[in-house]
């Protein structure tokens, strides 16, 4: 791999380079490489790059390039060209970029394959969005389990180029239903003569290709493979999936969540090619209705304002104890959404998360009062800002926390549960929200507690 600076010296020399000097620059680097260099650049005349390109690179490269750098690249080519190079790229980038396209451009580019291609094309785009049918590729190898060694072998040699990947072989009956999928190197270390059914051992793992990505997700993840097979629901052997494109699922729907989780919506586009007024509307929604959230803070502090005109020392502490909550509450809550999406901790096991939370909570709660109470004792000893009545506000904001601390784990905890348990995205209990919603009852916990400890003496 290059290093960054590298990236941006290929870059400028990218842009001050005549074709041949372009032609020695791009000779040394890989398809991906190339690809993140043009889509970190705007002065590099791809087109030119483009040009000196050995065919086969070429398209490697394209398939790694930002979608408007795509459809910029290919307006600029003539029909021929357009048609060879979506017909070339590989069936499931090609069904990604396709899935940006408006209807008319669709239907244009569509025009442009060839027969067997566009029936591709459109099998693929008929499966739901977000779907793992979007993502597979139906370029596979597969043999029959009567067939010898000698003669997969064969076989594969000859039409296991334009496989996405070879890593497992497919076993299909005579209709082409899938039975298992071998290793490669079981055919390799296999004498020529012994049976591919002599190699099965009829255990495998199949994705539905009307199932959601997220399900391939999970599949990989428990599976270890390069690639897993895709099949309809009576088990027809459709297509593969391999694991960069899980990736790619993996990358966005994380980001998504960490979008959501700060109190966002989710971009969809890297952030700088976000237009400026869609990114203000992506991020005025959560702003108002926290700002509103907050209004509530500001009610709660309204409602108990005798108690804090008659003990102003109480208003030191808000910001301490409605923080604790906050911080506390969006703890928990990370914890639980990033459990949920490893799968560590579902739906069912609610009870466990809420048992496990109430005494973290108790016990960083009673962590914290001891450290707010002891803050206020050494203090009394060089301040009188705390009055005679010092311990009485050190027990208040000392209990104040745990109960803060508790409540704000608990809440924190089980609300991306409840969301998901409603059919929500967990990640969108964002912190920010947590902390709102913590700010409220932390107010009305902290003013309760004081009111009855400081009832008769400073209330």
């Amino acid at each position: 791999m290059i290093s960054v600076d590298e990236k941006e010296l290929l870059a400028e020399r990218l842009v001050t380079g005549n074709l041949h000097k372009i032609r020695m620059l791009v000779a040394g680097l890989e398809p991906d490489e190339l690809a993140e260099i043009i889509n970190s650049s705007k002065d590099i005349d791809f087109g030119k790059v483009f040009r000196v390109l050995e065919p086969e690179k070429a398209i490697s490269t394209f398939e790694h390039l930002d979608f408007d750098i795509q459809i910029e690249l290919l307006d600029s080519f003539p029909p021929e060209q357009i048609s060879e190079t979506l017909t070339k790229i590989s069936a499931d980038d090609r069904t990604a970029f396709f899935e940006e396209l408006s209807e008319d451009t669709l239907q244009k580019y569509l025009s442009l394959l060839t027969d067997e291609e566009r029936k591709t094309a459109n099998q693929l785009l008929q499966y739901p969005e977000d779907s793992i049918g979007r993502l597979m590729t139906p370029d596979f190898v597969s043999v029959k389990e009567d067939w010898t060694v000698g003669q997969s072998l064969d076989y594969i040699r000859k039409f296991g180029r334009d496989s996405e990947t070879l890593n497992n072989i497919y076993v299909t009956d005579t209709q082409g239903f899938l039975i298992d999928d071998i290793r490669v190197r079981e055919f390799l270390l296999s004498a020529l003569d012994r049976r591919v059914s002599d190699l099965m051992d009829r255990q495998f793992v199949a994705l539905s290709a009307k199932d959601d990505q997220e399900s391939a997700v999970k599949a990989f993840k428990q599976t270890d493979r390069v690639a897993l097979p895709v099949t309809d629901f009576k088990g027809l052997l459709l297509g593969i999936i391999t694991f960069d494109d899980v990736m790619d699922v993996m990358e966005e729907e994380d980001t998504e969540d960490i979008q959501k989780f700060g109190g966002t919506e989710a971009l969809d586009e890297p952030y700088l090619k976000v237009s400026l007024f869609k990114m203000i509307g992506k991020r005025a929604g959560w702003l108002v209705i926290l700002f509103i959230g907050e209004m509530l803070t500001a009610s709660a502090m309204a409602f108990f304002e005798d108690e804090i005109s008659k003990a102003v020392v109480l208003a030191l502490f808000v910001p301490l104890i409605i923080s604790s909550g906050g911080n506390s509450g969006s703890q928990a809550a990370t914890l639980i959404i990033r459990a949920m999406a490893l799968g560590e901790v579902t739906l069912e096991r609610w009870w466990d998360v809420i048992r496990r939370e109430f005494l973290s909570g108790l016990v960083l709660g009673t962590l914290l009062g001891i450290i707010g109470f002891l803050r206020i004792f050494a203090w009394s000893f060089f301040t009188n800002i705390y009055g005679p009545h010092w311990m009485l506000i050190g027990y208040t904001v000392g209990f104040s926390l745990i109960g803060v601390v508790m409540f704000g784990t608990i809440v924190g905890s089980m609300l991306p549960i409840i969301l998901k348990r409603l059919g929500a995205d967990p990640a969108v209990s964002s912190a920010p929200f947590i902390a709102t919603l913590v700010d409220v009852t932390g107010l009305l916990i902290y003013f309760s507690v004081a009111y009855f400890i400081l009832e008769g003496s400073l209330l």
